[in-house]
């Protein structure tokens, strides 16, 4: 995908204290939802997975990253998150295989976890490169247009394609690993996480507002762009 930054828009240097704590954040939410998206959750006709507790939040950070020091910085995020997820595969997959102390009980527990996990790997880097590309890209667009009016628009403009494009793919490899078999639990399944994750970050606009304005304000290099 072309690189639409730094022609027409001019954003923060990454070299200040907050982006890499932003990275670092971002890194930590993605590897967490992963794993509690391993449990498929259902509230009466709702059916969705333990991931919805904070992966929205991710999509704020990518947002915060992508408004502030562009696409280029963003997708620098979006690769460490995915090598630090695969990493996390590997270390439990070795830990599957080194011998168990007499005294832990849980071999054949962890090996399900573990097993399932893998498969929401797969699903979640998948969903999570197409879709926060997509978010930071169509982000970083929106803002060569709007320059730094109508910071809503991008950031709900971004959060549709985004969680659009991350719903779809995660959820097509997902949905056989937590156990749904049908094709009308699988409608259920993606129409209800893509509008669950597109409303919850509709709803953390203000909180988003603000963390963009904070960091803007407080990055030396952080030139806002003229209309």
């Amino acid at each position: 995908m072309t690189d639409p930054t730094d022609q027409h828009a001019s954003f923060a240097r990454v070299g200040s204290a907050y982006y890499p704590v932003l990275v670092a954040v971002f890194t930590a939410l993605v590897i967490i939802s992963n794993v509690t998206a391993t449990k498929g959750v259902e509230f009466g006709p709702i059916i969705t997975d333990g991931g919805f507790i904070v992966f929205p939040l991710t999509y704020v950070i990518g947002d915060v990253l992508s408004e502030v020091y562009g696409f280029k910085a963003a997708r620098r995020a979006i690769y460490t998150g995915f090598a630090m997820n695969a990493l996390a595969a590997l270390a439990f997959w070795a830990t599957i295989y080194l011998p168990a102390a007499d005294f832990y009980p849980n071999q054949e527990h962890f090996e399900n976890i573990v097993h399932a996990y893998t498969g929401l790997i797969v699903a979640g880097l998948a969903g999570f490169l197409v879709g926060q590309t997509l978010n930071a890209w169509s982000l970083v667009r929106i803002k060569e247009r709007t320059k730094e009016k109508h910071l809503w628009a991008r950031l709900v403009g971004s959060t549709f394609v985004g969680q659009l494009g991350d719903t779809v793919v995660f959820c097509a490899i997902a949905a056989s690993v937590i156990g749904i078999t049908s094709f009308g639990d699988f409608l259920t399944y993606t129409a209800q996480g893509w509008l669950y994750k597109t409303l919850v970050e509709v709803a953390l606009l203000p909180v988003t507002y603000r963390a963009i304005a904070f960091i803007k304000r407080r990055e030396p290099s952080y030139q806002p762009l003229s209309a």
